[in-house]
């Protein structure tokens, strides 16, 4: 299957057709160094979580192989950010596109600027929803669940803000 740890990326955006920029955030990661993919999630409209006066998000869910570390990861999804034109005013604000680390291998990772596996993703429908398609066995280091485990233990009036609905 290749070297490297196996990695699962979300992918959101809510300005400048989103679903134009989740679609070329995909293909961005692929091209990146270290990177190879292997699947890629359908695209879900999502109502936003945090700060809820902003656009829908359409978000998704890609996963490949990377053969260097996290650190290493997180500066090119940065760079795919910026080279989509994101611009970071305020947290859980409206984005051209926003790429996480999700899960990197087995890692458990706690340090300035880098939690892993992402820290909120057990309260994000719009997050378990594209994982549990993409990667339905997959056991998520920290909490040893697999995504639709985690959504299943998701509050029922959280889920149902969130509106996550494939498009």
């Amino acid at each position: 299957m290749g070297a490297g740890a196996e990695v699962y990326i979300g992918l959101g955006s809510n300005l400048a057709d989103p679903r134009r920029q989740v679609l070329r955030g995909i293909k961005q990661l692929a091209g990146l160094k270290g990177y190879t993919p292997l699947a890629s999630s359908s695209l879900y409209q999502t109502a936003p979580v945090g700060k809820t006066d902003q656009p829908a998000f359409i978000n998704a869910v890609a996963s490949g192989r990377y053969s260097a570390g996290p650190r290493e990861l997180l500066a090119g999804l940065q760079e795919i950010e910026k080279l989509a034109g994101r611009v970071r005013l305020q947290k859980w604000g409206p984005r051209t596109l926003d790429l996480d680390i999700l899960v990197f291998g087995d890692l458990v990772l706690e340090e300035a600027g880098l939690s892993l596996p992402h820290p909120h993703m057990w309260q994000r429908a719009f997050v378990l929803i594209p994982l549990a398609e993409v990667a339905p066995g997959l056991v998520i280091p920290r909490w040893d669940m697999t995504a639709a485990q985690l959504l299943q233990r998701m509050e029922p009036d959280m889920l149902a803000k969130q509106k996550v609905v494939k498009v």
